[in-house]
């Protein structure tokens, strides 16, 4: 959750393709079906959230892995959340603590690393790409959560697919899809990274995007060093990430609370629990 933007960058929605492509656009579902050769490919958005509990609790998703985050908490209506977990076939649980609420609904709880021992990159709103490096090594059992997809992977027969030993290489070919039948049509585009070495990556400084590559002339830089990028300002061209290439305007009528405070009524109580509160 403190990683959103990075995670819409990867794809880490029910409602979108990685780097930022659309399920709803065929050119979008090849260029990914073709970039990973994944044969198979949704069609059409996946459940969000509060839906997915919905299928689990009526049976239509009998299989759940939930990781790095604490649903019977955090989602609205627990009692409903917790109602599709008792009854869900297989609940899988990845966490850093031993005991939680919902871990008590876990048929397998898998040992995951926390924040200080994350190695990888995350994302802020402003679009900068930071290196997080681990200032610890994970205890125990624990392992990185790509780690353990990457196992599950190589057991289901997808092990050629899912063959990473070091983040850098998922990094590199997630910056290559980035690229990918780009043409300038998206303003995330992270290619000029997708040949870093393991020593660039682990050296990367805070970046961010979009960039370009300074050209080739001008690059000096050891190979240990991070390429020479120069960010540049979205939409200043005046030309916007539409087809017509033209910003969207929605003009909108401010409407006032029914409710308003006052010198009598200074505070307002919100006693649901609501998503969207």
């Amino acid at each position: 959750q403190p990683n959103a933007m990075g995670g819409r960058e990867v794809g880490g929605l029910a409602n979108m393709l990685a780097a930022h492509m659309d399920l709803e656009n065929p050119e979008h579902i090849s260029a990914v079906k073709t970039y990973w050769n994944a044969p198979v490919m949704p069609k059409g958005q996946g459940l969000k959230a509060v839906d997915l509990f919905n299928a689990v609790e009526s049976g239509k998703v009998k299989f759940v892995w939930i990781m790095g985050t604490n649903p019977v908490v955090s989602m609205p209506n627990r009692g409903q959340v917790e109602r599709a977990l008792s009854k869900c076939d297989m609940v899988v649980v990845s966490d850093i603590v031993e005991s939680n609420d919902t871990l008590n609904y876990a048929h397998i709880a898998l040992p995951a690393t926390g924040w200080s021992e994350k190695d990888g990159t995350v994302t802020n709103s402003e679009r900068r790409i930071s290196r997080q490096r681990g200032v610890l090594p994970p205890p125990g059992s624990a392992k990185h959560d790509w780690q353990i997809l990457c196992e599950v992977a190589g057991k289901m027969g997808f092990g050629e697919a899912f063959n990473f030993t070091h983040p850098s290489q998922i990094f590199c070919e997630y910056a290559g899809l980035t690229g990918y039948q780009n043409n300038g049509k998206r303003q995330l585009d992270l290619s000029p990274l997708q040949a870093l070495s393991e020593a660039q990556y682990n050296g990367l400084s805070p970046l961010q995007w979009p960039f370009q590559a300074v050209k080739k002339a001008e690059n000096t830089a050891s190979s240990n060093s991070q390429p020479s990028l120069t960010s540049k300002r979205p939409f200043e061209d005046k030309r916007f990430s539409t087809p017509s290439g033209k910003a969207k305007l929605i003009p909108v009528t401010y409407k006032a609370p029914l409710q308003v405070t006052s010198d009598a009524y200074p505070f307002v109580v919100n006693s649901g629990r609501a998503r969207d509160q």
